[in-house]
């Protein structure tokens, strides 16, 4: 869904940049647990190597694809009907170089992918869980689709699904914490805050939190956001799977359009039950 969105290009046939697609998922994760040190990334260790080397090639599949994509452009080859083509005809028209479009659409793909396939496995596992809720988004999807292919126009019609989705990101956000690097001194409440301090959020505290929850907080109850976002949290930031203000995740409402429309089909072709083992 990912790189035929943003690319037109399904990249699961291309076994290379699949395969190091997942390596480069599984490296992030192993950077994070060390994130703290921050010469960390400049020694010279074997994941640093081969991290560097997956990196680059990446960076040439890309750029490659870029330049590829900007030559049929520019011959008026290709239409705007991919969010790629698009960003690219923007770019070129304003003058911008390779490297500032090359690391947009690495964004865009890396970001997305782990946070969709996040999003449906525990969703699955919690819709396996909860039959009940299962059963009512199964009985939903039918009623808006019945055997016709999901579009847009329904997937927006979808109330069910949306609750669901939405306690699932809050009780399992793909991102549990955000980090930030202060770069002047500030001062927060009664705390003063030198400049080079990375400050972290931690979401998924504050998203069980009982004292903006309730005392069923860590308990999965869609409910909560049957009249949406605004309502569930009263109009304060306690809810940001995706980041909160100018810096909140561009991806957000492709990833969760991505889910609904991943999950309607499951539902209407099969079931899944939880086993506890």
């Amino acid at each position: 869904i990912v790189s035929e969105s943003l690319f037109a290009t399904d990249f699961s046939k291309d076994i290379k940049l699949y395969e190091l697609i997942k390596e480069n998922a599984a490296m992030s994760r192993q950077a994070s647990l060390i994130a703290d040190l921050p010469v960390s990334k400049y020694l010279p260790t074997e994941r640093n190597r081969k991290a560097k080397k997956i990196s680059g090639e990446i960076r040439q599949i890309i750029c490659t694809l870029i330049s590829e994509r900007e030559k049929a452009i520019k011959e008026g080859e290709v239409s705007e009907d991919n969010l790629f083509n698009m960003i690219l005809g923007s770019e070129l028209a304003h003058g911008y170089g390779d490297e500032e479009i090359f690391g947009l659409m690495k964004g865009f793909f890396f970001n997305a992918h782990d946070t969709i396939a996040v999003l449906l496995v525990w969703c699955l596992i919690l819709l396996g869980k909860y039959q009940d809720w299962q059963e009512q988004a199964r009985q939903e999807a039918f009623k808006v689709f019945e055997n016709r292919k999901a579009d847009y126009e329904g997937l927006s019609q979808l109330k069910v699904l949306p609750m669901i989705l939405n306690e699932v990101l809050r009780l399992y956000p793909p991102v549990v914490e955000l980090s930030r690097l202060v770069e002047e001194e500030m001062q927060l409440g009664e705390y003063t805050i030198p400049a080079d301090t990375q400050v972290m959020l931690p979401i998924i505290v504050i998203h069980r939190d009982p004292q903006y929850w309730g005392e069923d907080a860590n308990e999965f109850n869609p409910h909560r956001f049957s009249e949406g976002v605004v309502k569930a949290t009263k109009g304060r930031p306690i809810y940001f799977p995706f980041g909160w203000g100018p810096r909140v995740c561009i991806g957000q409402n492709f990833a969760f359009l991505s889910a609904k429309l991943v999950l309607v089909d499951i539902l209407r072709t099969s079931r899944s039950r939880f086993s506890y083992l």
